[in-house]
């Protein structure tokens, strides 16, 4: 008899033991949020003034999404859905209790005792955090009270309809992004001669009370009606007559080209080096989704080809390259740094041939490695200058000026170009024969190979492809930054792009620019800064919890292709249920006749 069933003959129509699963979970995570320092560190980095903050943001949030998963019923085919009402609150108020009081018993322990000389985020402050300045006891009130509250709000939301919980789910997403991204609203306003309007809705780099609750009221107002045109919207652009198809797509890739010239000169230089970053790391993306989310093969060495073509061009149009100061003009020298990065693509290809997932890894792994060792090495420190790198590499010259990283804007011109182009030899290798080449040795390698297609030439294209791509960001990465160092092409590089492209979405090529906007543009990279500079000392523990989180709930990403969605979730799980509940139903009388 499961733990449901129990519930229910005492009257109680949620699941006990799940509440109080949900309650740990709850409380441990805000517990090892405040453990780790992230609610001290975001404290002064204000939300909604003057009542919500990021540290209590990223220590509460999950608290209402606890209270809501704790109450909701599984839908389950052919059986009665439980009725939703009192319980779905004191279900909630319990998980929001249960989480503060982990929260609070960690409180006092971090006020009793000193323990930071092993942990140094358990200081006085945090306490003062954790209990709304009124101190222990007197403050764990509020410790307890308001993840409470929290709570109830998660079970409140099983008493709405449909719509009206996607509505107010809608709302509070938006008034989160727009005060996190409050940077970049805020500068598009004043880039449009709106400075009035900016300086009226944001205080202190906050979003004003009243302009939270005005977002709230606009998204929650216009969520179904702007679905509903959007779906139309999308019905008419890809409609089933091809001339109107064709001359739609047109019609909005034109619109599409505007909106990226007009860009740059909206953002402004901040905001407009920030994107040329997820450029660049878009490139690689692209490249890498290719090797791993099209043709299955995981490369954990894939930094190496950005560092081939980022070196070439160092080498080659560098005035005082260690060896040949050639000092070529950068258009001379992208064609051979493609060509070098296609060669070390075939290079690695060739001898992992016959290898296969974590021997795969490993091998391409080993192989990032060696090109950065080398590259850092004294014995080729003549060509590539060992650690002091290639330094003053010149721009890219357009003949009335000169793009490099003094003008972020031109940068990311460029690397909006190339991330068009690299986006349509992607899709274009997708839906060719080559692509479906790829898929197949994707899903198995050898009915693959029984079904005529040649593996060594899949593989080796595949490497190739990813490889001119990675070329392609190291190119404009040396023009950008105007120096090379073996730094800058670390092994975590290669991590944080396979973390983009698994986020965003293996296969598509929607999701891996998307992955790349959200991790890169506002969390950022390995040694770039992204939108919330604030995260720099935690982006990596975010990087991890988000890859796990995928890894469990949504392996597909955030935009999956379709095929790779069916692929992980072929499964029927509904019927099972119905299947599992009739039976316990039924009881072991009837199972066993059933059965036999």
């Amino acid at each position: 008899m499961t733990s449901l069933e129990v519930a229910r003959r005492f009257g109680v129509e949620v699941d006990v033991r799940r509440m109080f699963g949900w309650g740990l979970k709850a409380g441990t995570v805000m517990t090892f949020t405040a453990a780790v320092g992230m609610l001290e560190a975001f404290e002064d980095r204000l939300l909604v003034y003057p009542v919500l903050s990021l540290g209590y943001l990223m220590l509460l949030w999950i608290v209402p999404v606890a209270g809501y998963r704790a109450t909701l019923a599984p839908v389950r085919e052919g059986v009665d859905d439980v009725p939703r009402g009192r319980w779905n609150l004191i279900g909630g108020v319990a998980v929001g209790l249960m989480g503060g009081v982990v929260l609070g018993v960690f409180a006092m322990i971090v006020d009793s005792f000193d323990l930071r000389r092993v942990f140094v985020a358990f200081s006085p402050r945090l306490v003062e955090l954790l209990t709304a300045g009124g101190g222990v006891p007197r403050g764990l009130v509020v410790t307890v009270v308001l993840p409470a509250l929290l709570g109830l709000a998660g079970g409140l939301m099983h008493l709405f309809s449909p719509v009206t919980r996607r509505r107010v789910i809608l709302a509070a997403e938006w008034v989160v992004v727009v005060a996190i991204l409050e940077q970049v609203v805020a500068q598009i306003l004043r880039r449009i001669h709106l400075e009035t309007v900016a300086d009226g809705i944001f205080t202190l780099r906050a979003l004003e009370w009243w302009a939270a609750l005005a977002v709230a009221v606009v998204v929650g107002s216009v969520s179904g009606r702007t679905g509903r045109r959007l779906g139309r919207i999308r019905q008419q652009l890809f409609s089933v007559d091809p001339r109107r198809r064709t001359r739609n797509s047109a019609w909005l890739s034109g619109v599409v080209l505007v909106m990226l010239i007009l860009l740059p000169q909206l953002l402004g230089s901040v905001l407009s080096e920030v994107l040329a970053n997820v450029g660049l790391f878009l490139l690689m993306a692209l490249g890498l989704n290719v090797v791993v989310g099209l043709a299955g093969m995981l490369d954990l060495g894939y930094v190496a080809f950005f560092a081939v073509g980022a070196y070439t061009v160092g080498v080659l149009t560098s005035p005082i390259s260690p060896r040949f100061a050639l000092e070529w003009n950068w258009w001379a020298a992208l064609p051979v740094a493609i060509l070098a990065s296609a060669i070390a693509g075939l290079l690695v290809g060739l001898p992992v041939i016959r290898m296969r997932g974590d021997y795969l890894a490993i091998v391409t792994l080993g192989f990032g490695e060696i090109v950065r060792i080398l590259f850092l090495s004294d014995w080729l420190s003549p060509t590539f200058g060992g650690a002091q790198g290639v330094l003053n590499i010149p721009g890219i010259p357009l003949g009335f000026t000169e793009v490099s990283g003094v003008g972020p804007e031109g940068v990311l011109y460029f690397a909006l170009l190339f991330v068009i182009l690299a986006a349509w030899i992607s899709w274009s290798l997708q839906e060719s024969r080559i692509g479906r080449a790829w898929m197949a040795l994707r899903e198995d390698e050898t009915v693959a190979g029984a079904m005529g297609i040649n593996i060594v030439r899949a593989k080796l294209n595949a490497f190739i492809v990813g490889a001119i791509l990675a070329g392609f960001a190291g190119a404009l990465f040396a023009a950008k930054l105007g120096s090379v160092f073996p730094s800058s092409f670390e092994f975590l590089v290669s991590i944080i792009i396979l973390v983009v492209v698994i986020i965003g979405g293996m296969g598509n090529i929607q999701g891996v620019a998307l992955g790349a906007v959200v991790l890169i543009g506002v969390l950022g990279g390995p040694q770039v800064p992204g939108l919330l500079q604030e995260f720099s000392e935690f982006k990596l523990l975010i990087y991890g919890a988000l890859l796990v989180f995928m890894m469990l709930r949504r392996p597909e990403g955030l935009l999956p292709n379709v095929r790779r969605s069916r692929e992980l979730h072929g499964e029927d799980l509904t019927q099972d249920d119905w299947l599992q509940e009739k039976a316990s139903i039924a009881g072991p009388s009837e199972g066993s006749v059933n059965a036999r």
